[in-house]
């Protein structure tokens, strides 16, 4: 059969194989910890299934698989747009004349590449110092995207995460408190940052500017932002575009920890 010609094994198929293993990889990236990852490892099984059919020549049932591939390719694009906007927006931000920044998207092939871990513990700490006496307070925290997009607007640091550093930025009457800070590697790498405002409509109206920023930048992205509300002094977790519960400050710490591991 016709079908069994891939037993002529050619560089190019390796090639081929490493590739869409690399792409499947990054879309698993991008859906872990959504909703959305559910329904990825369902249309990867459906697929799984078409090929199947087609490589054992059934044909009805894989006309049937085939065409609902082909129909519902609109509706994937609709479901996923968040996601596909995450991925564009990692390819279009990679800075491929910085070596660090182009080799830090490849950095599951060598852990080692982050040399700091971030200090969250020190992060935790300096947010519910905040929140005590109602500062104000963005952060978010860069993974795997870039966000040199949203740093150029703010302006550049270069300082080791502490939590009075961290509250300096923070108070008050700083000129830097305005806007979001950017840490990096247990670095702050920018302050006073604009970030994309979220029009989600199922957003409280009790959440501010703040809050929507977050939710903007973690709806692009795949950062971690943590808010402290000037008005009523509490702290939110935001990933992926969602407000993570916590109970307590130690599950926030492990629970960033996590995100970020």
């Amino acid at each position: 059969m016709e079908a069994f010609n891939f037993l002529e094994f050619k560089i190019t198929d390796g090639i081929d194989i490493i590739l869409v293993a690399l792409l499947l990889f990054y879309i698993y990236k991008l859906v872990k910890g959504t909703v959305a990852i559910n329904i990825f490892i369902g249309i990867v099984m459906i697929w799984g299934l078409w090929k199947l059919t087609e490589l054992l020549e059934i044909k009805m049932i894989s006309n049937i698989i085939g065409g609902f591939m082909n129909i519902g390719l609109i509706a994937l694009i609709i479901v996923f747009q968040q996601e596909i906007r995450k991925f564009l927006l990692m390819l279009g931000s990679t800075n491929i004349g910085n070596k660090r920044s182009f080799v830090k998207h490849f950095k599951f092939l060598k852990q080692d590449l982050q040399t700091l871990d971030t200090d969250v513990p020190a992060i935790v700490a300096a947010m519910d110092k905040m929140a005590q006496s109602k500062t104000g307070a963005l952060l978010v925290i860069e993974k795997n995207n870039s966000l040199d997009f949203v740093r150029q607007s703010g302006d550049r640091m270069n300082i080791e995460v502490s939590q009075p550093i961290i509250e300096s930025i923070f108070y008050k009457n700083s000129p830097l408190h305005d806007g979001a800070a950017i840490i990096e590697n247990n670095f702050i790498v920018a302050t006073r940052v604009i970030l994309p405002v979220s029009d989600e409509k199922n957003i409280p109206l009790r959440f501010g500017l703040r809050h929507r920023a977050a939710v903007g930048i973690t709806e692009k992205t795949d950062a971690l932002a943590l808010v402290v509300s000037e008005e009523t002094g509490t702290i939110s977790y935001i990933k992926n575009g969602a407000f993570i519960l916590f109970k307590d400050l130690e599950e926030l710490t492990q629970m960033i920890s996590k995100d970020l591991s």
